[in-house]
């Protein structure tokens, strides 16, 4: 029996459209703006040891020729697998740094930012920490498993029974989620977003597929195992990812030297039992936010504010415990106008020091 399946149309409230020039930033006449001259290296050498990459995790499964796309017989594959690439810098005397990207994003979100500026995967780099970036289970160069829509495509599995493919579009889901400006279009007047570059953000959104991998989300033990080879890691997460690492912790602490929790999606405040509070209280954590948090998102679901309060219960948990976490906004730094992107902020290396300082004074050296 095949299966088909309607999308019901979705008008565009064009009240909203607003700041015409701006929003132009984000539309198809802008899908050139970026090319390699508009980079901009560093003067001073970058002194590398080693860089390169690998695959941490994964599982092989068997196929059929239509889950494979119908490409010769029947045959395996493997799937759920973690994408890794580093650079460790020469003369590296700094714990390990592991960072992870968040929702319909990739780790291209550590790397040159949007207006070709130094990003942070560099940056920690030239401050003597070995940096391992990742894409997510399930994103960009980690692949996904294409098994349920070949069979719905064959007719042998009902539409509803397929993946959600989320991919955050550029006036909700990136400007007013992501706290640029209060409505498409306007930025905050402080914002520290390079607004110029919107369109280059949007390139960095891919499909997010998560939802076609088993549960529980195979990333977790993922950074867990990383963090072992690594001999101890510090694991850096934003957003979706943001509790990532308190899972990670949760499989086996022994690696994970510390946690930066990057404007975390949930902290699972009210979640985690009081054994796994316990648990995690043994580890330093970092929660870092940005400006603007009662901006509404636009979006279904809940509010900054409420993501930021969701993380002061966790705290208040874990300090009971006798656990060791800071939670900050960058507003309490003294810096105004930070957005959720705060890595390709303009003032993403300031930020980038705040969360070293961090570091250095909880994880240390090797």
């Amino acid at each position: 029996m095949k299966y088909t399946q309607s999308v019901a149309a979705r008008p565009l409230c064009t009240a909203l459209l607003v700041s015409a020039t701006l929003l132009g930033l984000l539309g198809a006449g802008a899908a050139e703006a970026q090319s390699l001259r508009d980079v901009r290296s560093s003067d001073s050498p970058l002194v590398l040891k080693s860089r390169g990459s690998f695959y941490v995790g994964g599982e092989q499964v068997e196929k059929t020729a239509v889950e494979l796309g119908s490409f010769g017989p029947d045959d395996r594959i493997t799937v759920n697998q973690m994408y890794v690439e580093y650079m460790v810098p020469a003369g590296a005397a700094k714990v390990p740094v592991v960072m992870v990207h968040g929702a319909t994003l990739s780790g291209k979100t550590y790397d040159t930012t949007p207006d070709g500026r130094m990003g942070w995967y560099e940056y920690f780099v030239r401050k003597s920490h070995p940096v391992y970036v990742v894409d997510q289970v399930g994103r960009a160069r980690s692949g996904f498993d294409q098994s349920a829509f070949n069979n719905v495509r064959a007719g042998r599995m009902p539409p509803d029974q397929q993946p959600n493919l989320l991919r955050l579009a550029d006036h909700f889901g990136s400007w007013t989620n992501f706290r640029i400006g209060p409505e498409p279009g306007k930025t905050f007047p402080e914002t520290k977003f390079p607004v110029e570059a919107a369109a280059e953000m949007s390139k960095q959104s891919v499909p997010d597929l998560l939802g076609t991998s088993r549960a529980p989300n195979p990333t977790w033990k993922a950074l867990s195992d990383l963090a072992l080879q690594l001999n101890g890691a510090v694991l850096l997460t934003h957003s979706q990812s943001g509790p990532y690492p308190l899972r990670a912790a949760l499989i086996n602490a022994q690696g994970v030297r510390g946690i930066v929790m990057v404007e975390p999606g949930t902290c699972n405040g009210k979640v985690h039992t009081d054994d796994e509070i316990a648990r995690l209280a043994k580890t330093p954590i970092f929660i870092l936010f940005g400006d603007h948090l009662s901006s509404p998102t636009k979006l279904p679901g809940p509010s900054w504010d409420d993501r930021f309060n969701d993380c002061k219960a966790f705290k208040a948990r874990v300090d009971a415990a006798k656990g060791d976490v800071r939670l900050m906004t960058t507003a309490d730094a003294g810096v105004r106008g930070n957005s959720h992107m705060m890595m390709m902020d303009k003032n993403n290396l300031q930020i980038a020091d705040l969360i070293l300082a961090w570091i250095n004074e909880k994880a240390g050296r090797r």
